[in-house]
């Protein structure tokens, strides 16, 4: 069983189902709504529980009623939680998200100003069976820290890059790096994903790409840039599919799969949880995604 060492952000998320995101002004009655947990590690590192793999989350909470759903959250999906740290006085990450009828969502979350920035807590080697570790841009000294054990340990450091990175260090120190479109134009000031890309990848040391949604994944790959397109779905919830891609992907190279391989295994992963509604709670186990996979080739 390969495992990953994840690290960075959990919520708990309330996932609302509305025909539209209402104006302004408007009130509206949700179609349906989903209580679960999130964020980007959080799903991350449930992705990679669900698709067979050990894996653990160091992430920040408050020690409150939210924290307690959280932490049990991912403990039910086999999620090691050790190196979770409570903090007394301060309030867990929490989101509200609207799904419209397309399947794609708004975003409100809240996290605690307060929650302390230092590393000093984290363990000083990974954990045993740590194969891959695979971190957010949410808390840049630890993703940092987290790292660089992957580089110690000699294993592939995964950096979900949602957002622009908040620590310069820690796309030099990852070995992987995977983009959101926003966030590639962030860094790039590019607003063709190919482009910005290609411009990293000149003087890049490490694997780049860049997930694009429904029009695939953009990576490097011998000297240039390929593309693999997304798998064809009708998408019903969004929220959550990047996290999950990372997650796969993560646990694909800790597997020893290609980074083509993981690329496809991840998309795949992604693609059926877009089919339900409900966040995180939509991510597959392994033997659907081999089905998926053969029923794709």
């Amino acid at each position: 069983m390969a495992g990953v060492f994840c690290l960075g952000i959990a919520t708990l998320d309330y996932v609302y189902s509305v025909e539209r995101v209402p104006h302004p002004g408007e009130k509206d009655r949700a179609r349906d709504l989903v209580v679960t947990g999130g964020g980007c590690a959080g799903s991350g590192s449930v992705a990679v529980a669900r698709l067979g793999g050990r894996a653990w989350l160091t992430t920040r909470l408050g020690d409150d009623v939210t924290g307690d759903a959280i932490c049990a959250d991912l403990e039910r999906d086999g999620v090691d939680t050790a190196f979770t740290r409570r903090f007394p006085g301060l309030r867990s990450p929490v989101s509200a998200i609207l799904v419209d009828a397309q399947g794609e969502r708004m975003v409100v979350s809240y996290s605690d100003p307060a929650m302390p920035e230092g590393a000093q807590w984290l363990p000083a080697s990974l954990p045993a069976g740590a194969d891959a570790v695979l971190v957010d841009t949410r808390w840049g000294e630890g993703s940092l820290a987290a790292l660089r054990l992957a580089r110690l340990a000699g294993v592939p450091g995964v950096i979900d890059g949602d957002r622009k990175p908040t620590h310069p260090e820690m796309v030099t120190t990852a070995s992987h790096v995977a983009y959101s479109e926003k966030a590639l134009q962030e860094v790039t000031e590019q607003n063709d994903p190919h482009l910005g890309l290609r411009t990293l990848a000149q003087s890049a040391s490490n694997w780049l790409a860049v997930t694009l949604g429904p029009r695939g994944v953009l990576f490097m790959e011998n000297g240039g840039i390929s593309h693999l397109p997304a798998f064809p779905i009708e998408a019903v919830d969004t929220l959550g599919a990047g996290d999950v891609w990372h997650g796969a992907f993560a646990l694909a190279l800790a597997e020893g799969q290609s980074e083509r391989g993981a690329v496809r295994f991840a998309s795949a992963v992604a693609a059926i949880k877009c089919t339900r509604f409900g966040g995180r709670d939509g991510t597959p186990g392994r033997e659907e995604v081999e089905r998926f996979l053969a029923a794709h080739p």
